[in-house]
């Protein structure tokens, strides 16, 4: 009790699954995997900011690995006749050479198209993010994102926390604003959530996003 939980590692196995799928039976393929794994994360966590990526994903075969990026904005990242994914593949083949990982596999990447940018929760921080480094007023920042959010049908409850110089003040603060219900404890509760960061002269202000889109199991009870 009194634990403060991700809601997406509280939920794995039940109704989420894993972002990066593989297995590994060896120590060392496991750990070299795993640093892999990390690296391609923070690296397309900067390079990819402001093209508006929900979730980036894993697979790994024998033969290839997969890095599938969820965005609303594949155009941009695709670029003309695929010349954004290419260069992009060509940028973290660089980087893991130059960190001394030897990639077994062969690279591809996927760019799968958010339909819904409100109600992802990575989405709606980043956006959020992006007004308050504008020096747009911070409480109208969290009021208009929670209005765009609840104007998605599919939603049915936000909460959105900013922590930090707040306005540019000297002390430090956290503000929240919740609209709806957001069940936290509910294993079947489809509740998304992320964390972002807005860099300002005066320091980062830490924004996170809590987004519930009603139960997972309810549709079959009701054809029940």
């Amino acid at each position: 009790m009194s634990h403060v939980v991700n809601p997406y590692s509280h939920r794995l196995g039940i109704t989420r699954d894993w972002r990066s799928r593989w297995f590994s039976p060896k120590k060392t393929e496991y750990r070299e995997h795993l640093r892999c794994d990390v690296l391609i994360r923070e690296f397309l966590a900067k390079r990819l900011r402001g093209f508006y990526v929900s979730a980036v994903e894993l697979e790994r075969s024998r033969k290839t690995l997969i890095v599938i990026i969820k965005t609303s904005r594949p155009g941009l990242l695709i670029g003309k006749s695929g010349e954004g994914v290419i260069k992009l593949k060509d940028e973290i083949l660089s980087l893991l050479t130059k960190k001394k990982i030897k990639l077994a596999q062969e690279l591809k990447i996927d760019v799968e198209e958010v339909r819904s940018p409100e109600s992802s929760a990575a989405i709606v921080a980043q956006m959020a993010a992006e007004g308050i480094e504008k020096r747009l007023p911070w409480r109208r920042v969290m009021k208009q994102t929670i209005d765009k959010v609840m104007a998605n049908r599919d939603v049915k409850g936000v909460r959105i926390y900013l922590g930090g110089r707040l306005g540019g003040a000297e002390m430090a603060r956290s503000e929240e604003l919740k609209r709806g219900r957001v069940p936290l404890q509910t294993f079947r509760a489809d509740v998304d959530f992320a964390r972002e960061k807005a860099h300002m002269s005066y320091g980062d202000i830490g924004i996170k996003v809590w987004i519930y889109r009603g139960e997972i199991f309810s549709e079959k009870k009701r054809a029940k």
